[in-house]
Parts: structure tokens; sequence; C-alpha cells
């Protein structure tokens, strides 16, 4: 009995240890909060693939940013179910007449998950650090959202000063129509001072937010805990949430159905009958902000010919796939950004399948032999891609039909976004879930000349559609803001630097003791106010 006693002590502490090792170890742990923490009141989230990073403002993707949002908190915040402006970190603000001064005034009492105090100096210090990086790689959404970086010609922003403790102004170089909506994007939210130097922030985040970083399991789980010093009143609700790798979309369900987890993303639009049929469960549908492209890689032969990629915007059947991977969730995309965007150009028509007319072009491209090339698909299930390498295959079956030979070609996930960024790919399959509802965030961050080894991975510049695209930005008067855009999407259309393929309805599931959930269109959102029934 004794040695058992002693067999189960060793035991006991061996995995004490494990778990101790496990967690971030830094200051944004929150040490004995751990006996507070009710396991039935943490949410599971099931999702398709791993963050890239948990700084926000180096990431560019979704599966990193539902984690972030979770963290870290803006100046300024969207509404629940909308792109609203509405209070965040800030709780005011003015702007003045010329469209140049924006003045925050911050909330009060409000500290950091390392128990640094949020002020204006913590502000002017994140801005800082973005805009004097010069980085467009590592930073490429404060790149492609301001115009560059500081001592750029083209960057937006002309200084960011603190007026006191509670004050920010931030003065700009030329008026930007989008500065707010651009400020609340998830990219932007403020960080520790204390965690600025170097990478840090990356696997220890710290935020000011509902829920604070506890550890994380690469391509498994991140642990996030309660924040019980969070400023705002009797939230958050849920004591954490767990978020759990589950590559497989059926798979995913399965845990979802045992019980193993409570939220699923990426549902297999042809699973929705099994979750609406189980009393145990419930459905949620993203509002379509959304378009998935296959995009070409403008600099790379034989995509550096127009007619090249006309004909391959003939070859796609898109009705097929949606009707084939989307289950009815989804409608044909003919233009870079989807219909429920203003300035969207409904009159542009879009290429239709058709083997002839593609022939036609590669003839007079030189290409009527055809030609072999890597065709890359994703390798995770995404809101606008459920199943990326079955819509490539798909795309290879029609391709062929021209003798192009596409060799389907992936990675993991955070590589497969850095190769494609960097031009390795020469065509590839993306897609974007719009982050602040404004057509400048799908236009000039995704296809203008400035954004460039950021944003814009097909490397697309024409300086018709960068003249119009700023201009766009620096209009205050939106009637005309739409207009140029409807412009520069026709010119787009013609030099076809993608195949804009779907604009999807995300389908998610969940428990139904699920309560406050509420999908934003933007594809992440704070779970400050969700609970369990």
């Amino acid at each position: 009995m004794k040695k058992s006693l002693l067999t189960l002590f060793a035991l006991m502490l061996a995995l004490s240890l494990a778990l101790a090792g496990c967690s971030s170890g830094g200051d944004s742990s929150s040490g004995g909060d751990d006996e507070k923490v009710d396991p039935n009141n943490v949410m599971i989230y099931g999702r398709g693939g791993d963050s890239v990073a948990l700084d926000p403002a180096v990431v560019t993707d979704g599966e990193s940013f539902i984690v972030t949002e979770q963290i870290y908190e803006p100046l300024v915040n969207y509404g629940k179910d909308n792109t609203d402006i509405v209070p965040g970190l800030a709780k005011k603000w003015e702007i003045s007449e010329d469209g140049l001064t924006y003045t925050f005034e911050l909330e009060e009492g409000v500290k950091f998950h390392d128990g640094e105090k949020f002020n204006a100096d913590a502000v002017v210090k994140n801005f800082d650090r973005w805009a004097q990086s010069k980085d467009g790689e590592k930073f490429a959404y404060y790149g492609s959202m301001f115009g560059g970086f500081e001592g750029d010609e083209g960057h937006v922003i002309k200084d960011v000063k603190a007026d006191g403790e509670n004050k920010v102004v931030i003065t700009l170089n030329k008026p930007q129509a989008p500065f707010l909506k651009n400020v609340a994007m998830s990219p932007f939210a403020i960080a520790s001072p204390k965690s600025l130097d170097g990478d840090k922030l990356s696997k220890e985040p710290v935020g000011t937010g509902p829920f604070k970083f506890k550890s994380w399991k690469p391509n498994d789980t991140i642990v996030l805990e309660k924040n019980a010093d969070y400023w705002v009143k009797d939230m958050p609700k849920l004591d954490g949430v767990t978020f759990k790798v589950i590559k497989d979309n059926s798979s995913r369900l399965n845990a979802l159905t045992k019980g193993e987890i409570d939220l699923m993303d990426a549902l297999n639009p042809s699973d929705m009958k099994k979750v609406s049929d189980n009393g145990k469960l419930q459905l949620f549908e993203r509002p379509s902000m959304n378009v998935g492209y296959l995009g070409f890689n403008v600099e790379k032969a034989p995509f550096d010919k127009k007619e090249v990629r006309q004909a391959i915007s003939h070859l796609i059947d898109k009705q097929a796939i949606i009707d084939n991977f989307y289950e009815g969730t989804a409608e044909p995309a003919k233009n870079p950004m989807p219909p429920s965007i203003a300035g969207y150009n409904d009159e542009i028509q879009d290429r239709e399948y058709d083997e002839a007319k593609a022939k036609e072009l590669l003839a007079k491209a030189g290409m009527e032999k055809g030609f072999e090339m890597d065709l890359w698909a994703m390798p995770v299930a995404r809101p606008y891609m459920p199943n990326g390498q079955k819509v490539a295959e798909a795309i290879q079956a029609k391709l062929a039909k021209v003798n192009i030979k596409a060799n389907i070609v992936t990675f993991e996930w955070g590589t497969y976004l850095e190769k494609v960024q960097k031009g390795e790919a020469p065509m590839f399959m993306l897609g974007w879930t719009g982050d602040n509802g404004d057509a400048d965030n799908f236009l000039y961050t995704l296809l203008d000349k400035d954004t460039i080894d950021s944003n814009n991975y097909s490397r697309y510049a024409n300086e018709d559609v960068h003249k119009l695209l700023v201009e766009a930005q620096t209009t205050a008067d939106e009637a005309k803001r739409e207009e140029l855009y409807k412009q520069a999407q026709v010119i787009i259309h013609e030099d076809a630097p993608w195949v804009p393929l779907v604009h999807s309805k995300p389908q998610l599931a969940g428990a139904s003791k699920i309560k406050g959930f509420v999908p934003h269109p933007t594809g992440s959102q704070s779970f400050a106010d969700v609970s369990f029934e």
C-alpha cells in the first residue's frame, strides 16, 4: 500500500509539472485564478487550422484573429452584427472639419493583463511601432490600410500624440474616408507596451481584452481564461475559451455531436441538415461579406499575359463548384468585392464557362498547345472555401480540357500564406473576409500597387486603378466614392488578376446551450457576452 501511495504521489507530481510546463509562464498568466475556473463554463471552439501568431499586427489570417479578438481591443469597435463604429478603448472622439485631426478620449482605469496601465502613451507606442517599422511584409495590414509607413509618400498618418493621460490626437497627412473603420480592425488593437520588443507578442499576447492568454500547444489547442479584472462590468460571462484544432470538417462536427467541443466553424454545407435535425445543436450563419478567389501572380509567365488569365476565367465553372461544395450557401462572384459593400458594380458581365473562348484566348497569347503549371490549394477550411482541395481538383479537371496541366500543391497554413505573400505561387486559391465593411478594404488592400508585398498577392499594379482608389480614399462624398470604386472594378475585370469564385454564407454549428453568440460579418468577434444556458 505504501508503495502504491508513493507511486500515485509521483504520478500526480509529474502531471502537475507537465501542466505547469504548458502554461505561458509570463506575466500574462493568471496564477491563482485557475482555482476559480469552472470547467463546465469554458467554451471549446473547434476550428480547421491553428493560428499563425497571436500578435494581431503581424498576421492576416482569420484563424489568428478569432483568438486575438478575445485578448486585445482597439480604440473603436464595430457594432455587434454590423460595421457601424461604436466606442472601444476610446469612449468618444471628435473629428476636425477638414477631416485631418481625430481626438480620442480614452476609458480610464483600464489595465493590460500584465498589470500595466492603459493610457495615451500606450496608444502612441503601438502606433509608433507599426508606422516606424517600415516593414510591409511583417506589418502587412498597416501598410495596406494606411498607405505605407512613416516617411513614405502615400502614408496617411502624420503623427500620433498623447494629450495628457487619457487623450490621443491623431493627425493625418490627407483625409481618409474609412479611417475610423480602419482603426477598428483587429490588427490595430492595442498591446501592452512592455510586450512590444521583438516578437514576444506572437507567442505571449498581452492586451486589455475579456480573456487572458494561458497556453498554446501548436496545431492542437490555445487556452484562454477569464480576465477577472476586465473593465467592462459583468463580462466576460464564460470562465475561459479553448480553441481546438480539428482539421477535418466532418470530424469537427462529430466532436460537436459527442459534446467534445461546443462551437465549430466551417461546417460542411452538406451537413446542415444533420445539425438542424439534432435538438442538442443549433445552426449559425455568418452574414456574407467575403470573396473566395483564384489568383494569378501577374509577374510570372504565362500569367503575365492578360489573355491567359482571361482564358482561365472562362474555364472555371462557378455554378458547378457552388452546387458540389456549397449546397446553396454561396453565390457566384464576378467582382473582387461582395454585393453587400457600397460601390459594388453590378453592371459588369461575368465571364461564363466557355471552352471555345478559352482556346481562342490561349491562341491569341501563343499558348494554343497548353502548358503545365502549379495550382496552389488551400490546406484549411475557410469561410469562403470549405474544401480547398476538392475545389482545386474541380478546377484541375476543367483546365485539362484545353491541355493545361495543373499540378496541385499545398503547404501548412502559415507557410502557405508566407510563400504566397512573397510571390512564390504562380496560381493560387485564397479568399478574403472584409475587415471593415468598406470597398477600400477589398480593392485597395488586395489589388493596389501600394500593397504588393503585403496583401496584394497577385502583385497586380495598374496606375489608373491606383489613381481611382486613392481619390476614393480622400473623398468624403460617399456617392462619388462609390462611382470611383465602380470604375476601378471595370478595369480590374478587364485585367483579370483574379478569377473571383464565390461569395459564401459561412455556416457554423454549436451546442444548443450557447447563448449570445452573434456571428459577425468580419469573420471574428469577441466572446465576452457569450454564455451557456
